[in-house]
C-alpha cells in the first residue's frame, strides 16, 4: 500500500520496507509514535498483511482490542519487520513450484 497521505519526513533519507502480518482473530489498530512529525496509524484486520515505509528506528505499536476500548498488546522495532523485496512471497513459491517441474499435458491428435 503506497503511503500517499503520511509520507516519511523530509528530513529522513533512510527508509525500510516493512510487513506486519495481524495473526490474532482480533482486528488492531497499528501506529508509529516515535517519529517526530510524522503520523502513522492503520487498522489491520485479522489475517491481513500489512506492507508500509519506515525508518529503521520506528516502532509498531500493536493495539488489540474490542468495541470500545484497546490496550496495547506489543511494540515492535521497524528494523526486525524489514521486508526483503528480492526474495520470493510464499504464495509465488506455491505457484513457480507448481509449473517449474511440471510437463505439458499430452495432446491427442483428434479424432
Amino acid at each position: 500500500m503506497a503511503q500517499i497521505i503520511d509520507h516519511l519526513p523530509t528530513d529522513q533519507s533512510e527508509s525500510i520496507l516493512c510487513c506486519y502480518v495481524n495473526a490474532t482473530s482480533k482486528m488492531q489498530i497499528v501506529r508509529i509514535t516515535n517519529i517526530r512529525d510524522w503520523y502513522f496509524e492503520r487498522v489491520v484486520f485479522p489475517g491481513q498483511r500489512l506492507m508500509f515505509e519506515a525508518m529503521p528506528q520506528a516502532q509498531l505499536e500493536i493495539h488489540t482490542g474490542m468495541m470500545a476500548s484497546a490496550i496495547l498488546s506489543d511494540t515492535i522495532p521497524c528494523d526486525r519487520l524489514a521486508a526483503d523485496p528480492t526474495e520470493q512471497a510464499p504464495w509465488e513459491k506455491q505457484l513457480s513450484a507448481g509449473t517449474e517441474n511440471s510437463e505439458p499435458a499430452p495432446v491427442s491428435a483428434g479424432m
